[in-house]
């Protein structure tokens, strides 16, 4: 078998394509989740916090050249090291969230298990060889007086 034809057939499993569509739906689920935070949560939270908008809290490291303005996008542009904690912060907060609503499926999923009544399990049918034994047995108990 070649290698092309072990891979087709390794790609087309449903595993790895369940794989891929949850890859893409979790993608898409960050990006809303990022929406949440950053135009939601953020807003609350800097209000309560003083206005402060933690995309914008860094410690510069380096030696900031003349004439360049104190945001984070500008000492990026101009090469200045930076340590923007505050985009760490963010991040957290959009991991926080997302654990979070993670958490609040799954719970939910365990939730409507346990109340769904398992399915009955039939019984396994019997072999041909017993069936026929069985016959025999009571043609048998028929015959004797």
């Amino acid at each position: 078998m070649g290698m092309m034809q072990e891979f087709r057939e390794f790609a087309v499993k449903g595993n790895v394509i369940d794989l891929a569509v949850g890859v893409i739906i979790g993608g898409a689920f960050g990006k809303i989740v990022d929406s949440v935070v950053s135009d939601l949560i953020m807003p609350v939270v800097g209000l309560v916090f003083g206005k402060l908008d933690f995309s914008n809290l860094f410690l510069v490291l380096g030696t900031v050249p003349e004439g360049t303005v104190r945001t984070l996008d500008a000492l990026r542009k101009a090469g200045v090291p930076v340590l923007a904690y505050g985009n760490f912060i963010t991040v957290a907060v959009n991991f926080a969230i997302l654990a979070f609503i993670i958490f609040l499926m799954i719970k939910q999923i365990n939730r409507l298990k346990r109340s769904a009544p398992p399915a009955p399990v039939a019984a396994p049918a019997t072999p041909e060889d017993i069936v026929l034994l069985r016959e025999i047995r009571d043609s048998l108990n028929r015959q004797t007086p």
